[in-house]
């Protein structure tokens, strides 16, 4: 019984202690890296530089939506000192970094069932390429 009772105050203080441990812009980078990788498959592919193939496609577009999941809550105020490229517009227009980030899911997800042809791939590419490069342009530091 006792035991029960310390593991049932220990398990949230334990939890509580990883959360506290994340580090979001680490956390922000891995996503954009992931991102990113994709983005050069899809590009080779768009190019012509590596054949279309339809799993890999499905593979690109999951991250891309797995990573817009994630990436609003990688921003908490006090993330923006420290190893980033991370704008400050994304704080000081948070609002605008939101409706971005919410452009982009949304693309993702009405473009996801065009990419099982290769034309249909190019065209899902073209419509969510143009989010990456119109929120890298206000929200990424160069």
């Amino acid at each position: 019984m006792r035991f029960a009772l310390l593991a049932a105050l220990l398990v949230p203080l334990a939890a509580t202690v990883v959360v506290a441990q994340t580090d979001p812009i680490k956390d922000r980078k891995a996503v954009m890296k992931e991102i990113g990788d994709q983005t050069k498959v899809a590009g080779a592919m768009v190019k012509g530089e590596a054949p279309y193939d339809a799993a890999k496609a499905a593979a690109i577009f999951k991250t891309y939506a797995d990573g817009a999941a994630k990436y609003g809550a990688l921003f908490p105020a006090g993330s923006d000192a420290g190893d980033t490229k991370a704008a400050p517009a994304i704080w000081s227009d948070r609002a605008g970094f939101d409706a971005a980030l919410a452009k982009f899911k949304a693309d993702i997800a009405a473009n996801v069932g065009a990419i099982g042809t290769e034309a249909g791939f190019k065209t899902a590419m073209a419509a969510v390429g143009d989010n990456c490069r119109t929120c890298h342009q206000t929200y990424k530091l160069r």
